[in-house]
């Protein structure tokens, strides 16, 4: 009877020395997680929890309409997503990509996540002073260089 009970302390020992790491509520011995920080405005266009899950198809969506459809809007565009979750650096600027401190490298990083919206798009807001030095308006020179495409690709399609 003595030898069961040693057993039996042995085997609830053993139990509770390989459970206890997992029901530490610290966390101490986990997998470490990201922690982006937060963004700067009051709230997201979505919840946390959606964003997080949903966000890329949200933005695929979005470059959809916008490139194939002409249709821009400003709710769902990845330029708001760079300007509201900017995170400054200690020069006190925005920055970019290339720095580990990036929102969007904040997870990207941790899940080994590719992404190259950056490779085309800009990585910081851009800043009001920059854009309102400008003289022509945005896309003049865009839209004329694409009408002289249309224009060209309509005379060879009409030749036979």
């Amino acid at each position: 009877m003595q030898r069961a009970w040693k057993n039996f302390l042995g085997e609830a020992l053993i139990l509770v020395a390989l459970t206890a790491p997992c029901l530490a509520e610290d966390g101490a011995g986990r997998v470490p997680v990201p922690h982006p920080p937060k963004g700067q405005g009051d709230h997201c266009v979505a919840d946390t929890a959606f964003m997080r899950r949903y966000h890329m198809m949200m933005l695929v969506d979005h470059r959809k309409d916008a490139v194939h459809q002409g249709v821009r809007t400003p709710q769902y565009s990845l330029a708001g997503c760079v300007s509201c979750h900017a995170v400054k650096g200690e020069d006190g600027q925005p920055v970019s990509f290339a720095s580990e401190k990036h929102f969007c490298r904040s997870c990207h990083s941790y899940a080994a996540v590719k992404i190259d919206c950056f490779e085309c798009h800009a990585s910081r807001p851009e800043t009001p002073a920059k854009a309102a030095d400008s003289s022509a308006p945005p896309g003049d020179a865009d839209a004329e260089r694409l009408a002289a495409f249309l224009r060209e690709t309509n005379l060879r399609e009409s030749k036979p």
